[in-house]
């Protein structure tokens, strides 16, 4: 058998909004953008160099709307791998993304933590 995540999901305020952001901000890709009625809409982008597909799903509750911006409980919610990570955060901050470090060297290689504009923490990371 062979398997693979196609998709996880991230909870946002507005498909909308949330296609600007992750689109303008962060050069995604829109890979659907297919509704489904009722104001529900099949929204997933992804990493220009591809690799696992978010699927925007705006809230519908109280609790999902809590969630959203907190859905890895303050940690990283998403690790994005670059191969010129100084290009990267030069672009992103162009484009008014906000970084919570300033890039650093580990062992790994070299990262920097971003927010995305609900606040969730992300890691922007050039392997070594």
């Amino acid at each position: 058998m062979t398997q693979r995540i196609a998709s996880i999901t991230l909870l946002v305020d507005s498909y909308d909004t949330a296609i600007a952001y992750y689109v303008s901000a962060l050069g995604f890709a829109l890979l659907i953008d297919h509704d489904r009625g009722n104001g529900d809409r099949w929204v997933e982008v992804a990493p220009s160099g591809g690799g696992v597909a978010i699927r925007l799903a705006v809230a519908k509750n109280e609790a999902q709307r809590q969630a959203m911006g907190a859905q890895a409980g303050g940690r990283v919610l998403c690790v994005l791998q670059t191969d010129d990570l100084a290009r990267d955060v030069a672009a992103y901050r162009a484009r008014g993304v906000i970084f919570q470090e300033e890039p650093r060297q580990e062992s790994y290689g070299a990262v920097a933590v971003f927010q995305d504009y609900l606040g969730n923490r992300w890691d922007l990371i050039q392997p070594a």
